[in-house]
């Protein structure tokens, strides 16, 4: 069966290498890569099965300017909260395409170790039961994968734990030890879990894969660009700065907004994630942590 990965970043190409094992991948973005398979934006319209592996903040333009529905069957691969709306990208593909045509897959699966066909177990989310079995066998033989229904619960997981693991980075690059990463980030799966809850998603989905799994990964590994973006911060380097060193996009910055608005908005206590925000803005890393332990 062809599969069509569209964007060609490094969690694009990891994917369009993992479907190869099984399948017929090809790959597509806005700008041309030496890249086996390799097609245009145009021909990859035409596959009735597409992975979407653009950044969260990029879906909507992509959706709005590249993108025509031809029933095309999508996976979502993205991870993040639309920072203008505030809505999830499940809510952002529902506006072009029908739910029963979207699938969105989560868990623990860096880029760099998926290229080395190091073993993982992700969750493929959907509406639609019969489309997240067919999605899931697309993946290799060292991909184990699961189903959820809980398509919110998974759109929140991947989301939140990008804001937890700058806030490890800055825990680690503050040098504070074992015991306070272990802290911060079982407190951030609390949180995590209360945010969530407030839009509906189950609780059990917090613990599995795509929440704790999730988490525990990003959150204490430098391959993860978030954690990087924390220790750049608790160096006192300029978010400018990070992000440039980086070259790549951290979802956890634009997370981080979103998640300020929302919880703002509907009043959720996740003292964390807002001191993160605020890190983000310009305040101090030790300030932050003194408030985090006076409360």
């Amino acid at each position: 069966m062809k599969v069509g990965v569209v964007g060609a970043g490094k969690w694009g190409q990891a994917l369009h290498f993992a479907i190869s094992e099984k399948g017929e991948s090809y790959i597509a973005s806005r700008t041309p890569r030496e890249i086996k398979n390799f097609v245009s934006m145009e021909e990859i319209m035409e596959f009735e099965y597409l992975i979407f592996a653009i950044s969260a903040q990029n879906a909507r333009d992509w959706l709005e300017n590249k993108f025509v529905f031809k029933n095309q069957k999508i996976l979502v691969a993205s991870k993040g909260i639309e920072v203008e709306s505030g809505k999830f990208l499940n809510e952002v593909f529902s506006e072009f395409i029908p739910e029963e045509n979207l699938a969105f897959v989560s868990g623990p699966s860096f880029a760099a170790e998926v290229m080395k066909s190091l073993p993982t177990a992700v969750v493929i989310s959907s509406k639609n039961k019969k489309l997240a079995k067919k999605f899931s066998k697309l993946f290799p033989s060292f991909i184990k994968t699961y189903t959820s229904k809980d398509v919110i619960g998974a759109e929140v997981s991947g989301s939140y734990k990008n804001i937890i693991a700058i806030a490890s980075g800055i825990c680690d690059g503050l040098e504070l030890g074992n015991n306070a990463r272990a802290s911060l980030i079982s407190r951030g799966l609390v949180e995590m879990t209360r945010f969530g809850r407030n839009f509906g998603a189950k609780k059990n989905t917090f613990l599995g894969l795509s929440g704790s799994g999730d988490l525990f990964l990003t959150a204490s590994s430098t391959l993860s660009r978030n954690y990087r973006v924390g220790l750049g911060l608790a160096h006192g380097k300029s978010l400018e700065t990070i992000l440039e060193e980086l070259g790549e996009v951290a979802e956890g910055v634009y997370t981080s907004d979103a998640v300020y608005r929302l919880v703002e908005k509907h009043d959720i206590y996740v003292p964390i994630a807002v001191e993160v925000h605020r890190m983000i803005a310009g305040k101090k890393p030790e300030d932050s942590l003194k408030d985090l332990l006076e409360r």
